[in-house]
C-alpha cells in the first residue's frame, strides 16, 4: 500500500512537511544527507525494518513496533528510544522506495522526522530532516546545538556502512 498524507512538491525534490513543523516555523530543526552507493530500493530496506535499528544505529534501542511487525508500514505505530528519549511515533509518509516520515512524541519533545531517497548512478542521495518543537527539545538544542545533527550524521554513516557492505 502506497499512502502520501498530503499533496506535496515533485516527488524527489524536497521533503514535504505539513505546515507546523516547515523549517523556520518550528523552533528546531536539522538537516543531514549523504550519498550511499546502493540502490533506493536497498537503503529503504533498512530504514523500515526498524526493529532491527539498534543492531546497527547505536542511538536507537527498544524498538517496539505495534502488532508485533518488525517493518514499518503505512501508519505504523512505534515505540523506542533515542538521543535518550523514550519516543511515540506514528508513520505520516510512506512511498516506497523513496520518502518515509514519522511524528514522534516524548517528554519535552514533539517532532517530525523525514526521509527522502533519491536515484543517481551508481546510488542515491539519502536527506534526513527533522523539525521540533518541546521544552527538552529547545533545551537540548541551546545546550548542544549540533547533537541532533551529530546524531543523524552517524545514522547516516551507520546506514550507509551497512548497506554498501552488504550489497
Amino acid at each position: 500500500m502506497i499512502v502520501q498524507e498530503r499533496a506535496g512538491p515533485v516527488p524527489g525534490t524536497v521533503i514535504s512537511w505539513p505546515a507546523r513543523y516547515r523549517p523556520g516555523v518550528a523552533p528546531v530543526h536539522i538537516s543531514n544527507h549523504m550519498e550511499i552507493a546502493a540502490s533506493p530500493g536497498r537503503v529503504w530496506q533498512e530504514l523500515v525494518a526498524a526493529a532491527a535499528w539498534p543492531s546497527w544505529y547505536p542511538n536507537s534501542s527498544h524498538v517496539d513496533i505495534q502488532g508485533g511487525e518488525t517493518q514499518l508500514q503505512a501508519h505504523s505505530r512505534f515505540s523506542w528510544k533515542t538521543f535518550g528519549v523514550s519516543l511515540r511515533s506514528e508513520v505520516r509518509e510512506f512511498i516506497p522506495p523513496e520518502r518515509i516520515a514519522w511524528v514522534a512524541r516524548g517528554l519535552g519533545v514533539e517532532a517530525y522526522h523525514a526521509w527522502l531517497l533519491t536515484p543517481f548512478r551508481g546510488g542515491c542521495h539519502v536527506l534526513t530532516e527533522e523539525s521540533q518543537y518541546g521544552f527538552l527539545a529547545r533545551l537540548a538544542h541551546a545546550l548542544s546545538p549540533h547533537r541532533m545533527e551529530r546524531g543523524h550524521d552517524l545514522w547516516l554513516r551507520s546506514l550507509k556502512a551497512r548497506v554498501e557492505r552488504s550489497s
